[in-house]
């Protein structure tokens, strides 16, 4: 198989469905997050989820900006640079979740429970150290590079602009979280979720529309009713 942009450009908008199903998957039924769910078999599979989902959104992203550079412009750029950093230390907060927390979950339930406070936006009750700075950058990055950069794909009018809002609106309802604990912060996750798989079906059509071969005889076709 000849590997071309259309063809990784494609891949990307798969990897941008791939990412968003796997977001919502992994919100159905989500158990309170404590030290003692940490330990469960269930806990290990969510964990991989969600770094399956960084992984996968990171790549459809990075496949919607390299279609639409030009078009997106700086605000574009800077968009993807941020919500690309955001994914990437989801990542890493997910992947210390998976690796790290379990096996202290026993030792000392109360640091563990205190990061997942913070890491879900809420408050410790003690010092978790580094880990704090690490999920409010996080916060940060997620929030402000998807609201970035759904705004500039809105601008650019390639990828449907309803998914882009809907991008932009997802990304800034997680800021509401601590504002609203009595709603489940699950539930925010949805409207990302929805916009990645949007934004990358289009993506993957478009394309696909794009690297469709030409039925037989076209180009000659077009050739004799130029001469005409």
């Amino acid at each position: 198989m000849t590997i071309t942009s259309t063809t990784l450009t494609r891949a990307a908008g798969l990897c941008a469905v791939a990412g968003g199903l796997l977001y919502l998957g992994v919100q159905i039924n989500h158990p309170h997050l404590d030290a003692a769910f940490t330990t469960t078999t269930e806990y290990a599979v969510r964990e991989g989820a969600k770094i399956l989902f960084a992984a996968f959104a990171l790549a459809g992203i990075t496949g919607m900006y390299l279609r639409q550079p030009r078009q997106t412009g700086a605000l574009g750029l800077l968009g993807y640079v941020v919500f690309s950093l955001g994914f990437l230390v989801l990542m890493s907060v997910e992947t210390i979740g998976l690796c790290v927390l379990p096996g202290l979950a026993r030792s000392n339930p109360g640091y563990v429970n205190d990061v997942l406070a913070v890491a879900t936006g809420g408050h410790a009750a003690g010092d978790v150290g580094w880990v704090q700075a690490l999920c409010q950058t996080m916060g940060l990055t997620y929030l402000g590079g998807g609201l970035i950069f759904g705004i500039a794909l809105f601008r650019a009018k390639i990828l449907p602009r309803w998914a882009a809002v809907l991008l932009s609106f997802g990304s800034l309802a997680t800021a509401a979280i601590p504002l609203l604990p009595q709603v489940n912060q699950r539930f925010f996750a949805i409207p990302t979720g929805a916009a990645l798989v949007w934004l990358g079906f289009s993506l993957w059509r478009e394309q696909s529309t794009v690297a469709a071969p030409q039925p037989a005889g076209t180009n000659a076709h077009l050739s004799s009713a130029g001469v005409k």
